[in-house]
């Protein structure tokens, strides 16, 4: 999954960073690899934190993904936001741009990423996108474990929740168990990957 949001990533980046003279040539990958680590760590730190309700309504049902992802929208949600402003700073430390130069670049690529994962997770094309398999990676596979006790994919799971239609759901119990258990998996693989170990992983796919 890491790879395909690099290439996500990558493909939304032309005109923001590649052909952007205020970024230099020479951090064009770099950059490229940062906004792929703001995006994934921001998601599983937001699961990790409990947050797994939040981002399951940002990605939203296929009949509203259209609206979640406008970038008008994504850009006044609260997890975009962050990554916006991660990813910004990261910009100004590491590579060297001015504020007004990186809050550009933030605030246009972050948004068409997220739109675009968005749109993909909810076309149903095949495309190797989904919320479950996004939510199964962050976690390192304990969504997959919680969807098989509950009978059905963890998105679907957490939005009957969210719209309140599903508040005692057997095997795997409720709501709060559900998102500890997704909370347990993500902090798991922030342990894993520490130390820059993400960054590292997603530098090996620029070539």
């Amino acid at each position: 999954m890491l790879k395909e949001l690099f290439e996500l990533v990558k493909g939304n980046a032309t005109e923001t960073v590649v052909n952007n003279p205020e970024v230099p040539n020479e951090y064009n990958d770099d950059v490229i690899a940062e906004a792929t680590n703001t995006v994934a760590s921001g998601m599983r730190n937001v699961v990790a934190g409990g947050g797994a309700e939040s981002l399951v309504s940002l990605f939203g049902n296929k009949d509203g993904a259209s609206s979640n992802s406008s970038i008008g929208n994504l850009m006044r949600n609260p997890i975009v936001s962050m990554m916006i402003g991660h990813f910004a700073g990261k910009l100004m430390s590491k590579y060297k741009l001015g504020g007004t130069q990186a809050n550009d670049v933030a605030g246009s690529l972050i948004p068409s990423v997220i739109s675009s994962l968005i749109n993909k997770s909810n076309s149903g094309s095949g495309s190797g996108f989904s919320l479950d398999s996004l939510l199964n990676s962050i976690t390192g596979g304990q969504s997959g474990a919680v969807a098989s006790q509950q009978g059905g994919g963890i998105g679907d799971i957490l939005s009957q929740f969210t719209n309140g239609e599903n508040n005692n759901s057997g095997s795997g119990g409720g709501l709060m168990d559900i998102i500890g258990q997704l909370a347990g998996g993500a902090q798991q693989q922030q342990q894993r990957n520490g130390g820059g170990g993400l960054m590292d992983l997603i530098k090996g796919f620029v070539k």
